[in-house]
């Protein structure tokens, strides 16, 4: 097998030209190199292959019959270089492949699933393979290309785009306020029935402020509905069970319906971040990177 380190396959590029163009010269002007460069690397390029290519003489150039056959191999050989090339172009303008994302389970279902039907209709030859869950998602184990992840960030050797703003609102249904009244203060709420998420760090605590910047810490006393799963807390808040602090992003079309009310509207919670997470890399793939253009364009992020 010939061994392509010891050849100069540059060289193919200016042999192709010199056999096109029709001599030295017309070779020279076509690839802007002076003419004595021209012919040293058809000289080195017949050492390196170790055949004559060319037959010089002062009326013409002509090719040999190795000639005739290597031009037309190298020919074929740039052809298929800029084909390639063009590919790998078009690739990065039009994603391809299977993009893996993961997502809590409402923000998935709410807000990302939407933004990879756009991502599909935009670039057909994209498949997507969505996991929703509200468990931490190890990236590399499970061979995720990006997931989002709600709130502070732990410390790691991933990369991370901010993507959203998370924010929340305390929130219940018009049934349920008509039965139990609506809270005037903060302090009307720790008696409250109150529905918990019961994976957050302190689920029946939060802090408050209004605009003059007074802050209290709430603690909710009653809680009567607990569950894994913030869909299930806001089934349960549309059902009447009790007061919810719920991510604006899931019940925001819930208040603008009717369906629930904002509690103390003017009272505000601290915000966090959403990220789209990915793994460490020096380049970050195509399809990644139009998903996540895609979900700051849909989220104003």
């Amino acid at each position: 097998m010939i061994d392509l380190n010891t050849i100069n396959l540059n060289r193919l590029t200016t042999f192709v030209a010199v056999v096109e163009a029709g001599s030295l010269t017309a070779a020279a002007e076509r690839l802007g190199l002076a003419k004595s460069m021209v012919s040293k690397h058809m000289q080195l390029l017949e050492q390196e292959i170790g055949v004559g290519l060319l037959v010089r003489s002062t009326r013409k150039l002509s090719l040999t019959e190795a000639g005739r056959t290597f031009y037309e191999a190298s020919r074929q050989l740039l052809q298929a270089a800029e084909q390639a090339i063009e590919q790998a172009r078009s690739g990065r303008d039009m994603p391809q492949g299977t993009l893996r994302v993961a997502a809590p389970i409402d923000y998935g279902l709410i807000v990302v699933a939407p933004v990879l039907s756009q991502l599909r209709a935009r670039y057909p030859a994209l498949k997507i393979d969505l996991t929703c869950g509200d468990h931490i998602i190890d990236l590399i184990a499970e061979g995720i290309d990006v997931t989002v992840r709600l709130g502070k960030l732990a410390d790691s050797g991933l990369m991370a785009a901010r993507v959203d703003t998370l924010s929340r609102w305390l929130v219940a249904s018009p049934d349920f306020l008509a039965r139990h009244g609506t809270p005037a203060t903060p302090e009307d709420l720790p008696q409250l029935p109150y529905i918990s998420l019961s994976v957050l760090p302190q689920p029946a605590q939060f802090t408050l402020s209004d605009s003059s910047g007074n802050s209290t810490d709430v603690r909710m006393q009653n809680t009567v509905f607990s569950t894994n799963t913030a869909y299930a807390t806001r089934a349960a808040a549309l059902a009447g069970d009790g007061v919810l602090r719920a991510t604006t992003f899931s019940v925001k079309e819930d208040v603008a319906a009717g369906r629930l009310v904002r509690v103390l509207p003017d009272w505000t919670q601290p915000e966090s971040d959403i990220h789209a997470v990915y793994p460490a890399s020096s380049h970050l793939p195509q399809k990644v990177r139009v998903f996540i253009d895609a979900l700051k364009a849909a989220t104003g992020g």
